[in-house]
C-alpha cells in the first residue's frame, strides 16, 4: 500500500506556499538545541543566504546558536554589511512587486489584484521577517472580494509563518479564524477541514492537550494530505504517541498496531513502532529499551522536544499502570525482573508516581511488595451523584425563597 504522502496530492495542497519550509524549521531546531551540529549549522546558514535570501532569519539563527558554531572548520558567517546588501536587494524586489499590485488595481480585475498580493505575501514568507510576512498576508485576507476558501488558505499560511518562528499564540489565532470560516462559511470544503484538523492537532500537542490531539490526528491517518506542515512519517509518530496515552487496548490494536497506513511507514520510524508493539505485547524489558531510543526522537522534533520530560514520565506511568492492573499485589523483585531493572529503580519511580496520585497503589517497603489500590468506581459515582443532588436541592430552595418574596 502506498503512503498518503506519496499518493495524489489535494488541490489545496498543490497550491500551498512552499515557504516557510517546515522541514527546514525542523533542521533549525536540531541545529539550535542538539549538541555537535556544526556541519548542519553551516548547511543552514548557506541555505538561508543562497536559497531563502532572508537576512532576518540569518540573524535569528546566528543569535540562537550564540557562537556555538565551530567556524574554524567552516566558511565565515556573512557580515552585517553583507546582510544589509541583501536587504537592499530585497527592498528593490518588494518595490517591484508592489508596483505590480498597483498596475493590477488600475488595469486588471480583482483576481489579478489577489494574485499580486499573494505573490508579495509568499515572497515575504520566504525572504522577509515574521512581522512583514504576517502583515503581507493580512493584506490578502483584507481584500474586499476574497472568497472564503482563499481566505482560509491565507489564514493557514499565516499560521505556518507564525509556527515557523515559534509564535504559538498567533498560530492559534489564525487557526481559530480559519476553523470558524471552514465550519460556518461556504469555503470549508472537505479537504480544507481535513488539513485544519492536522494544524489543530499539532497545536494541541504544543499546548500539551494530548487527548484532543490524539482524536484529531487519528482521524487524519488515512486521509493525510498536509505535507506543507509536516511529512507523513513525522505525523504518524505524533499520532502513535498521543494515542498510546488515550486509546484503549482494542483501539490501539485496530488503529495503530494493525493500521495499514502505519504499517506502510513502520520501517521509517522503528523506535516508535518497537515502543507501541512492546507495550501492547506487555514486553516491558523491550519497552524500557525502546523508551531510551524514543527519547532521541523526542529531542529532535520541534513539537515533541518542549515536552520531552512529560512524554518520558507519561510513557513510564503507562507501562507501570498496565503491569499493575494484572495484580492485586506483586513483589518489587518480580516487577523489576519484568522490566529488566533493579528493585531500587522500580521503588524509586513507583513511589514518585504514587505520591503524585498517578498510580493507585502503595508500597510495603518492609515486605518488598506493591499492593494495588483500585478505586471503587461505583461508590465514587454514587458519592458524586449525592454531592450534585445536594447542590441542586440548595439551588432549588434558594430559588423558592426568591419566588415566595
Amino acid at each position: 500500500m502506498s503512503k498518503p504522502s506519496s499518493g495524489a496530492t489535494s488541490a489545496a495542497e498543490e497550491t500551498a506556499a512552499p515557504y516557510p519550509n517546515m522541514a527546514f524549521c525542523q533542521k533549525m531546531h536540531c541545529a539550535i538545541h542538539l549538541p555537535h551540529q556544526e556541519s548542519l549549522q553551516v548547511e543552514l546558514f548557506n541555505q538561508i543566504a543562497a536559497e531563502l535570501e532572508n537576512p532576518s532569519l540569518y540573524r535569528h539563527l546566528r543569535d540562537a546558536i550564540s557562537g556555538g558554531m565551530q567556524t574554524g572548520a567552516s566558511p565565515a558567517l556573512l557580515t552585517e554589511d553583507g546582510l544589509k546588501a541583501m536587504e537592499n536587494k530585497l527592498a528593490a524586489e518588494l518595490e517591484e512587486l508592489e508596483r505590480k499590485v498597483e498596475e493590477a488595481k488600475e488595469s486588471a480585475g480583482d483576481m489579478e489584484v489577489m494574485d499580486a498580493r499573494l505573490e508579495i505575501a509568499r515572497f515575504a514568507a520566504k525572504s522577509l521577517s515574521e512581522a512583514e510576512a504576517l502583515e503581507a498576508y493580512q493584506k490578502v485576507i483584507d481584500l474586499p472580494k476574497l472568497s472564503s476558501g482563499k481566505k482560509i488558505d491565507a489564514l493557514m499560511e499565516s499560521a505556518r509563518v507564525a509556527s515557523f518562528y515559534g509564535n504559538s499564540k498567533k498560530a492559534d489565532n489564525f487557526i481559530e479564524q480559519a476553523d470558524k470560516l471552514a465550519n460556518e462559511g461556504s469555503g470549508g470544503d472537505w479537504d480544507r477541514r481535513n488539513r485544519l484538523k492536522v494544524y489543530k492537532g499539532l497545536q494541541f500537542m504544543l499546548h500539551r492537550d494530548m487527548e484532543a490531539a490524539s482524536k484529531l490526528l487519528l482521524d487524519c491517518i488515512a486521509t493525510f494530505t498536509c505535507n506543507e506542515i509536516c511529512n507523513y512519517s513525522d505525523f504518524i509518530v505524533y499520532a502513535i504517541l498521543t494515542n498510546m496515552l488515550h486509546l484503549p487496548r482494542p483501539g490501539l490494536k485496530k488503529h495503530i498496531i494493525d493500521g495499514p497506513e502505519i504499517i506502510s511507514v513502520a520501517t521509517e520510524i522503528p523506535q516508535v513502532i518497537n515502543l507501541v508493539r512492546a507495550f501492547y505485547d506487555c514486553d516491558y524489558k523491550t519497552y524500557l529499551r525502546s523508551m531510551v531510543e524514543v527519547e532521541a526522537v523526542l529531542m529532535k522534533d520541534r513539537y515533541l522536544h518542549p515536552h520531552a520530560a512529560f512524554w518520558m514520565r507519561e510513557l513510564h506511568i503507562l507501562a507501570y499502570k498496565q503491569f499493575l492492573d494484572s495484580y492485586q499485589s506483586v513483589t518489587l523483585q518480580a516487577m523489576a525482573d519484568a522490566f529488566g531493572v533493579s528493585p531500587d529503580f522500580v521503588d524509586y519511580h513507583a513511589s514518585r508516581f504514587i505520591a503524585s496520585n498517578r498510580l493507585s497503589a502503595k508500597i510495603d517497603k518492609y515486605g518488598g511488595v506493591i499492593v494495588t489500590n483500585r478505586p471503587d468506581l461505583k461508590n465514587a459515582q454514587y458519592r458524586e451523584m449525592i454531592q450534585k443532588g445536594d447542590l441542586l436541592l440548595n439551588r432549588i430552595q434558594k430559588l423558592a425563597r426568591v419566588v415566595d418574596v
